[in-house]
C-alpha cells in the first residue's frame, strides 16, 4: 500500500472513485478535522432521547399492565372460549410477551433501531471527513451497549449520535461524562436499580419489608473497559465504593405515577436526572483518594481523576494503536499517544495528531482486517452508494455477523483478524458481494475502478482475475472480496 492508499483504506473508511486521491495524505487527513460534520444531514429526522424515553416509558407501563391483567385472570380465562372473549391485551401470548407491549414494541422501538442503523450507513458513506467517522465508530465501540437488551434497543444510536459525535473532536473527559450520563448507558449497566444501602430509599423500603441493593454494573464497566482497564490498578474495593458514589444517577422520565415526582420531575423525558433519595450518603475513597463531595458531584469527581488517569491513557493508547497499527499494536506508538494525551490534558486531536505522524500506522503492509462493518462501508463506498434501505442495511450487518450496536458484551466488538477472518464469515462476504455486483456491476468498470479505490496497492493477481471476469458484475464482485480489498 502507498501512502495515499493508507490514508483512505485505513485511516479512512474506503475509497469513492470520485473523490479524487490525496496528494497529500497527512494533509488530508488532518484537514477533516475541520470538516466533520457532528450532525450531518443524514441525520436529520432522527427521534432524539426525549422521544426515544417516551417510547421506552409507554412499552414498560403497558408491558407492566398487561402482566398484571393477566395474572389478575381467572382460571377459566384459560380455557378457548374464554380466550375468545378476553381482551386483545391478553390474547396471543407468544413467547410470553402480552401482544399490546409487543406492539408498541415492534411499531416504535424497533423501527427507530432500523431507521439508525440506515442512518448511521448513510452517514458513513456520503461523509466528507471519513477519517473522523471512523473514529466516531471506535469510540462508539470502546463505549459498547448491545440492542440485544430490549431497553436499549431504540436508545443505543442515540448514544453515539448524541454522547460521541459532539465529543470527538473535543476532550475525552467531556465525552465520558456525556457517555456515562447517557440514558442508553444507565439503562444498558442497570444503574437505574442502584440504590445506596444507607441513602432514605432504601431505609424507607426496608420498613416496608422490601431491600434494595446496590449495583455494581456501571462503576465496574467504566474502570475496567472505559477508562483505566482492567490492569489499571483498582480491586473490588475500589469497585463498590465507586458504584456509591454513582447512586442517583438515573433518567428522568422512566416512572409513571408517584415515582415519577420524585425522579427528575424537572426534566424531560430522558434526559439525566440525580435522585438524591437514591444516593449513598458519605465520603468514598477510591483507588487511595478521599472524595468528601455531596450528590451528583462526587461521581463527576470520580470520573474526571479516571478520565486524568496515566492508566487510562495507556488503555486508550494501545487500543487506538491496535486499531491503526495491527493487531500487536507497536509499543513505542503507544507511548508517543499516551504522552500526548496526558500532555494536552486528554484533548483528543492531539491523539489523532499523534496517529497520523506515527510511522507504524503507515506500514507498507496491509495491518488490519476489516471487520463485515468496514467491509461493507468500504464496499458501498467503492460503487458510489448514496444510501441503502434502513431495513436491508440492518438485515446485510446482522448477516455477515456484525450488527450495528449489537455486540452481545460491553467490551464491544473484537479489533483483532482471528475474529472476522474465519471460513463461514468469507463465505458471507462473497454472497454479499457478488450481490453488489448484480445491483451495480453492469455499469461499471472494474478495471478501472479497482485503480481508484486501491491507488499504488493493487497486485497483480487481483488485477489479472478482475480483468479477465466473464462480466462485469463478476469483476466487481471479485474486487471487492480480493485481499487487498479485505485488508487495510
Amino acid at each position: 500500500m502507498d501512502a495515499a492508499a493508507i490514508a483512505l483504506n485505513r485511516f479512512g473508511l474506503g475509497a469513492r472513485p470520485d473523490d479524487g486521491i490525496p496528494d497529500d495524505p497527512h494533509r488530508w487527513l488532518r484537514r477533516q478535522f475541520e470538516t466533520f460534520e457532528p450532525r450531518p444531514q443524514a441525520l436529520a429526522g432522527i427521534p432524539d432521547r426525549n422521544t426515544l424515553v417516551s417510547q421506552l416509558a409507554d412499552y414498560l407501563q403497558q408491558a407492566k399492565m398487561d402482566r398484571q391483567a393477566k395474572a389478575a385472570a381467572p382460571p377459566a380465562a384459560e380455557t378457548p372460549a374464554a380466550m375468545a372473549a378476553a381482551p386483545a391485551s391478553m390474547q396471543d401470548q407468544t413467547a410470553g410477551q402480552p401482544q399490546s407491549a409487543r406492539q408498541l414494541l415492534r411499531k416504535g422501538i424497533r423501527e427507530d433501531y432500523v431507521k439508525m442503523n440506515g442512518a448511521r450507513l448513510d452517514a458513513a458513506l456520503s461523509t466528507p471527513a471519513p477519517f473522523i467517522e471512523r473514529l466516531v465508530h471506535f469510540w462508539s465501540n470502546h463505549f459498547a451497549v448491545s440492542a440485544d437488551k430490549v431497553q436499549v434497543l431504540g436508545l443505543a444510536g442515540s448514544l453515539e449520535f448524541e454522547a460521541i459525535r459532539p465529543h470527538v473532536l473535543g476532550r475525552f473527559s467531556d465525552m465520558l461524562l456525556a457517555v456515562e450520563q447517557h440514558p442508553a448507558m444507565l439503562l444498558y449497566l442497570d444503574q437505574v436499580q442502584s440504590v445506596g444501602p444507607d441513602s432514605r430509599a432504601a431505609t424507607l423500603a426496608a420498613a416496608r419489608g422490601k431491600k434494595r441493593g446496590l449495583n455494581e454494573n456501571l462503576g465496574r464497566e467504566i474502570m475496567e473497559l472505559h477508562t483505566v482497564g482492567v490492569h489499571g490498578g483498582y480491586d473490588q474495593a475500589d469497585v463498590t465504593e465507586f458504584a456509591r458514589a454513582l447512586t442517583g444517577w438515573t433518567v428522568a422520565g422512566l416512572a409513571r405515577g408517584p415515582a415519577a415526582r420524585k425522579i427528575g420531575a424537572s426534566a424531560a423525558p430522558g434526559d439525566f436526572a440525580f435522585a438524591e433519595a437514591l444516593h449513598e450518603p458519605g465520603t468514598r475513597t477510591i483507588m487511595g483518594r478521599a472524595y468528601a463531595q455531596d450528590g451528583e458531584a462526587q461521581g463527576r469527581a470520580v470520573l474526571a481523576d479516571l478520565a486524568a488517569s496515566p492508566a487510562t491513557a495507556n488503555h486508550l493508547a494501545t487500543k487506538l494503536a491496535r486499531h491503526f497499527a495491527g493487531d500487536d499494536p507497536p509499543p513505542a506508538m503507544i507511548a508517543r499517544l499516551q504522552k500526548a494525551y496526558l500532555t494536552s490534558g486528554g484533548m483528543l486531536p492531539a491523539v489523532y495528531d499523534a496517529i497520523i505522524a506515527s510511522p507504524e500506522a503507515w506500514a507498507a503492509a496491509p495491518t488490519k482486517f476489516k471487520t463485515p462493518w468496514e467491509w461493507t462501508v468500504s464496499s458501498l463506498r467503492a460503487v458510489s452508494a448514496k444510501d441503502m434501505p434502513a431495513q436491508q442495511a440492518a438485515g446485510a450487518l446482522s448477516e455477515l455477523g456484525q450488527p450495528t450496536w449489537r455486540p452481545g458484551s460491553p467490551a464491544g466488538w473484537d479489533d483483532i483478524a482471528a475474529s472476522w477472518a474465519g471460513p463461514d464469515a468469507l463465505v458471507r462476504r462473497v454472497e454479499f458481494a457478488q450481490r453488489i455486483g448484480n445491483q451495480s456491476g453492469a455499469a461499471i468498470d472494474s478495471r478501472a475502478l479497482a485503480e481508484k479505490v486501491l491507488p499504488g496497492s493493487l497486485g497483480d493477481a487481483t488485477r489479472t482475475a478482475v480483468s479477465r471476469a466473464e462480466s462485469p458484475q463478476q469483476g466487481l464482485a471479485l474486487l471487492l472480496v480480493s485481499s487487498e480489498f479485505l485488508r487495510r
